[in-house]
């Protein structure tokens, strides 16, 4: 029985590598069926991105030669409104305030009422004043009367010179003391007229320091102590100060003397929340020395305000001219790409290619910015549609106008 157990496990043993044999040649069919397949489709994909990429057309963009226009040259600084009079309000004299009659930070015209000191003193003195002047006039009659009668006893010898001497002397007395009398009264006058407050000029009148029922101080003499009632600036017109730095100084000094007319003296005004440079103002006044500290020459141009909005203290940016206008070209100033060191304008050229050309830039005059040099007047800038320009590139150009604010027309966005 062990024999024939042991035959059956020889068999098996035996005949089990053959159906492994048989199977590797399906294996490496289906292994290669696959690999072409893979490579099929992958010749297939190639194929289309390339015909995709060659069926994409140029992209869109508005191009415009630059505007040539007849611009001077400026200089640019940061200048800050300030009053023209500026007062602060003191009493001249003393005693309790009485009255207000105008609201905090209100627009107060010249000759209106803004304060009153208690007059009641003041109308006592003037009264007094008068008294007496009246006294010292009725000693005055009586002196002349005395003095005619002494004259006329002498005359007549019944009289002496001295009697005609102390008469001439005590009218001499009485007319003096008329005109003490009436300086008295100018005084009192004064400080009656001086109890009542007004503004001296138009303009707006800040906080009231003091209120009704306080006990002003009140003086005139500067060395005495005052109270301080309130401030008081003008708004029309305003002043603009700014300094120049002395290079610009050097500039504005030599290229002024070819200026003349209305531009020698005009100042462009932007305020800080404005773009555009469409307030002017006129340069009156340059200071006569340099700072020796900041290098920089302090300036003043006037600047008309007559709807009171500019408020001294404000900040605004200022162009000077420095120079009479000379031919230049002008692109909107998104149109000007700064590419590392050096700012550049793109361009297109007959084929469509976007060529860029390296440019030297002005100020910015309406809007547009100006181009000293690197850009022909015949070129055409890429105007709009700059973010699908690559330099070397090919593009679509449409034609499109440059408008004054630096406005593209015609542009596709």
């Amino acid at each position: 029985m062990n024999q024939i157990t042991e035959r059956p496990e020889a068999d098996e043993t035996a005949q089990s590598p053959a159906p492994r044999r048989r199977a590797w040649p399906w294996v490496a069919g289906v292994a290669l069926i696959a690999l072409a397949t893979a490579g099929w489709y992958g010749l297939s994909g190639r194929d289309a991105g390339h015909t995709a990429q060659a069926a994409v057309p140029p992209a869109p963009v508005t191009v415009s030669r630059p505007l040539q226009r007849d611009v001077d040259t400026r200089i640019g600084m940061l200048g800050q409104f300030s009053a023209v009079d500026r007062v602060e309000l003191r009493a001249q004299v003393g005693g309790t305030l009485a009255e207000i009659h105008f609201e905090d930070g209100q627009i107060v015209h010249q000759g209106d009422l803004l304060f009153v000191i208690d007059p009641t003193p003041y109308e006592i003195r003037l009264a007094q004043a008068t008294a007496q002047l009246a006294s010292a006039q009725s000693q005055l009659a009586l002196a002349n009367v005395q003095l005619s009668r002494a004259q006329a006893l002498k005359r007549t010898e019944y009289g002496t010179a001295e009697s005609v001497d102390q008469r001439t002397s005590d009218q001499q007395s009485a007319q003096a003391a008329i005109d003490a009398a009436k300086a008295q009264i100018r005084d009192a006058q004064f400080d009656l007229d001086h109890s009542r407050i007004v503004a001296p000029f138009t303009g707006r009148i800040g906080e009231h320091q003091v209120s009704v029922g306080s006990l002003v101080a009140g003086s005139r003499f500067a060395s005495s102590p005052t109270t301080l009632l309130a401030t008081l600036v003008s708004l029309d017109p305003i002043h603009l100060d700014f300094d120049m730095s002395e290079s610009d100084y050097l500039t504005f000094s030599r290229q002024r003397a070819a200026l003349s007319g209305p531009l020698a003296n005009r100042v462009d005004i932007a305020l800080s929340d404005e773009t555009k440079f469409n307030r002017q103002g006129t340069l009156d006044f340059v200071d006569n020395a340099l700072d020796r500290a900041s290098g920089t020459i302090h300036a003043r141009a006037t600047v008309a305000n007559p709807d009171l909005f500019l408020t001294p203290g404000a900040f605004a940016r200022l162009r000077l001219a420095v120079a009479p206008p000379v031919p230049a070209l002008l692109v909107p100033d998104a149109a000007v790409l700064l590419d590392q060191s050096q700012r550049i304008v793109l361009t297109v050229d007959g084929d469509g290619t976007v060529v860029p050309k390296p440019v030297e830039t002005g100020d910015l005059h309406d809007g547009l910015r100006v181009i000293r040099s690197g850009l022909a007047a015949d070129d055409r800038v890429i105007i709009d549609g700059i973010v699908r320009a690559v330099p070397g590139g090919k593009v679509a150009p449409q034609d499109g106008a440059i408008a004054d604010g630096g406005a593209a027309a015609g542009g596709q966005g």
